[in-house]
């Protein structure tokens, strides 16, 4: 029994290692299969809503969807055994989506259509940011954090002036233009204007009096200049971020393969694997 209960402890201990260990090379490899195959998942549930492709592959589609269930369904058991508290992951945020996307094909066992809700595995790409705490990419997403935290205040404004600009250059379109033109009320007027400075131009209301284009082709000039300035805020921002911050790394490098590089508080070597 002890010599069970060890091997157990020992495939507990490095399932956690994998699963758990996102600054390990195992630990790498298993988010990029996981992503990988998460995004398999999402797009066969696009195709089955393609009639043509869902009608000549419909039995194909669903044996992947059962193979991906059942992989996820691992995973989601050996989680729950390879971490000392459990019900820690269970109730967590990624546990309670790790279920939601396992449940759907179970589901469409009894009833019909369910299984269409396996959509909602794309919710499994936030994991995405598990990876970006890698030791290459922690770093440039702390700064780009940062970054993003110091240009709120300046972008906030930057958005409360355009607002108030939107206001009064659709107020000054519906006196222009009037109904005729298609401004009929100042709410639809103001619609057009963000609509233009945005540079999207659906082209279902536009202007037909000289005066009315003239200011068109004005805000047309705007919202290229508009759209620039949200990014140099935060390129800038994001150029003091790494000026001001270098990385904090580990002096000692690993005891078992000598790497160094790693992240000051990683608890595991991104080479090897081994506790540092």
């Amino acid at each position: 029994m002890q010599r069970i209960k060890s091997k157990f402890d020992a495939f507990r201990q490095k399932t956690n290692i994998v699963i758990y260990g996102t600054n390990t090379a195992s630990g790498r490899l298993f988010d990029l299969v996981l992503l990988g195959v998460i995004l398999v998942s999402v797009v066969i549930v696009m195709l089955e809503t393609v009639k043509g492709f869902d009608i000549k592959y419909h039995q194909e589609l669903i044996v992947l969807e059962w193979i991906i269930t059942i992989f996820f369904t691992l995973e989601y058991i050996l989680r729950i055994i390879s971490i000392k508290k459990p019900l820690k992951y269970i109730f967590s945020f990624y546990g309670i989506i790790d279920l939601i996307a396992t449940l759907p094909m179970y589901f469409s066992l009894f009833f019909v259509g369910t299984s269409v809700l396996t959509v909602v595995r794309a919710l499994r790409l936030l994991r995405l940011f598990k990876i970006l705490k890698h030791p290459k990419f922690s770093s440039q997403s702390t700064h780009l954090k940062e970054a993003l935290i110091a240009s709120k205040g300046k972008i906030l404004i930057f958005i409360y002036f355009m607002l108030i600009s939107s206001i009064i250059i659709g107020s000054v379109m519906y006196i222009v233009e009037g109904k005729e033109g298609g401004f009929t009320s100042i709410p639809i007027s103001i619609y057009w204007t963000i609509v233009t400075l945005t540079t999207v131009g659906y082209g279902d209301i536009s202007p037909i009096t000289p005066l009315g284009q003239a200011i068109a082709s004005v805000v047309m000039i705007m919202g290229y200049g508009i759209i620039a300035v949200p990014t140099g805020i935060v390129s800038a921002e994001f150029a003091n971020s790494n000026r001001k911050k270098p990385r904090e790394e580990r002096i000692n490098p690993c005891s078992v393969c000598g790497t160094e590089g790693h992240e000051y508080n990683a608890k595991y070597c991104f080479h090897c694997g081994a506790e540092l």
